[in-house]
């Protein structure tokens, strides 16, 4: 098949962009919408038959590209809770004709590995026409639970369900009101928030996406540089706070938004200040996507996105409606407040019983993080919530505190009966990528400490 001319335009429905607009960033030059296409048409002639595909890809366009390939090819793209060899091969020993697509290849994977940019620059002028259109039901990807709660789960998704996520969150934020162009990601794509953010949004926002992912903050403000305003940053709270304690200059950033972990109102209010722009929390799961949004400075509440309602079935909460091909279960406790409102009570398997006192990790995990001077903490609950003899552990990052200090703070938040005792200093949560601590890798980490 001949390879379409850069210059000639390919109708696909994947993207919003016109042909010549930016569709990506690479070390600050652009990387056209017709590009992409043009791309994804070599790629996708170069995958095997298969159903089933991992995309291991750490270049969020070389992510983009394999990821757009494979629908084309009517492959479905598994995304494990993480990238580790034994996540990865327990999902394709399960598959018949799986294999992994990556930018580098990776040892302890016992599946086939295709490298990227040897496919890209095959020899060959192959090429793939590309679907004018794709159906809302086709299937796409699965994701994994991220394993915070129990073993993972697999959660089907279709092209339909993350596009009208993606449409639905670009019309709640001011994505459109305030034309932004670029987007910059601290995030990995193989993930919900990651998947939504930095691949959907972009693709239905005619958005440039930075095809990196910066960890560290002058990186991060780098990157950001490189791209055209006005521009936006995904990122988490962990990452938030560590921009926030560097001490160096930030190009304007039109807004934030965080997810995976709770942001306190305090560390929103700092970055606002100091970052000079607003700070907007996604509300969401693997399960659902994203649903729901706050600022988190304004608001202690959050708002459903438009067509999202939630139901109360006894002593749980089901999201239905919108993006959602069926009722979800939450696994939060909420309070339904009027004007499409609720209020986050905490985890349904996070109330917790001593001395007859009750109370919720989530707010004490708040009420830890709230101190100042504490980068990173979490209280950790008793094996058994239901023996009230047990005592409560907590670990933080608080290397300019003491741990009287720390105590005296927490007393004037919470009961004495759900002080930590202990209480360990670590120099950092053995967090995933995406900021979330899976409870496998907690209580292996626990275990080290003890």
């Amino acid at each position: 098949m001949a390879q379409p001319a850069l210059n000639s335009p390919i109708h696909c429905s994947m993207l919003v962009h016109h042909p010549q607009q930016l569709a990506a960033w690479h070390r600050g030059a652009g990387i056209s919408a017709a590009q992409f296409y043009q791309d994804v048409a070599k790629l996708a002639a170069q995958l095997p038959e298969a159903g089933e595909v991992v995309n291991l890809c750490e270049d969020r366009y070389h992510f983009a590209v394999s990821f757009a390939a494979a629908i084309v090819r009517q492959q479905v793209t598994l995304m494990p809770s993480n990238n580790t060899p034994g996540a990865v091969n327990s999902l394709l020993n399960k598959s018949q004709d799986g294999y992994c697509l990556t930018d580098q290849l990776q040892q302890g994977i016992q599946a086939q590995q295709l490298l990227y940019t040897e496919l890209l620059n095959a020899d060959n002028h192959d090429s793939i026409a590309l679907p004018e259109q794709i159906e809302a039901d086709r299937q796409v990807a699965i994701l994994y639970t991220s394993g915070s709660t129990g073993t993972p789960k697999p959660n089907p998704k279709s092209w339909g369900e993350l596009k009208a996520e993606a449409e639905t969150a670009l019309r709640r934020f001011p994505f459109l009101s305030r034309g932004v162009s670029s987007l910059v990601a601290t995030v990995p794509a193989q993930h919900m928030y990651g998947l939504a953010t930095s691949i959907f949004f972009p693709w239905q926002g005619g958005i440039a996406v930075h095809t990196g992912r910066p960890l560290f903050p002058a990186d991060i403000a780098a990157d950001l540089a490189l791209t055209s305003a006005p521009r936006v940053l995904i990122t988490t709270p962990l990452h938030l706070r560590a921009c926030l304690d560097a001490g160096i200059s930030w190009p304007e950033i039109s807004f934030i938004i965080s997810a995976t972990a709770p942001l306190s109102r305090e560390l929103a209010a700092e970055a606002e200040q100091q970052l000079q722009t607003e700070i907007y929390e996604i509300y969401g799961s693997t399960e659902t996507g994203s649903i729901a949004s706050r600022r988190t400075t304004m608001d202690a509440d959050w708002t459903l996105y438009d067509g999202i309602e939630t139901r109360q079935e006894g002593n749980q909460t089901y999201a239905r409606g919108g993006h959602l091909p069926h009722p979800v279960l939450l696994n939060d406790k909420i309070e339904t407040l009027s004007g499409g409102r609720f209020r986050l009570l905490g985890r349904n398997n996070d109330m917790l019983k001593i001395a007859g006192k009750r109370a919720s990790i989530g707010d004490l995990n708040q009420k830890l993080l709230a101190i100042p001077g504490v980068i990173d903490g979490i209280f950790i609950p008793p094996e058994n919530p239901n023996n009230e003899k047990q005592r409560l552990t907590a670990l933080v990052v608080a290397p300019s505190l003491s741990k009287q200090e720390i105590l005296h703070q927490l007393t004037q938040s919470i009961d004495a009966a759900f002080l930590p005792r202990p209480l360990h200093f670590v120099e950092s949560l053995p967090r995933n990528s995406t900021g979330k601590l899976p409870r496998e890798q907690l209580i292996k980490f626990l275990k080290t400490i003890k």
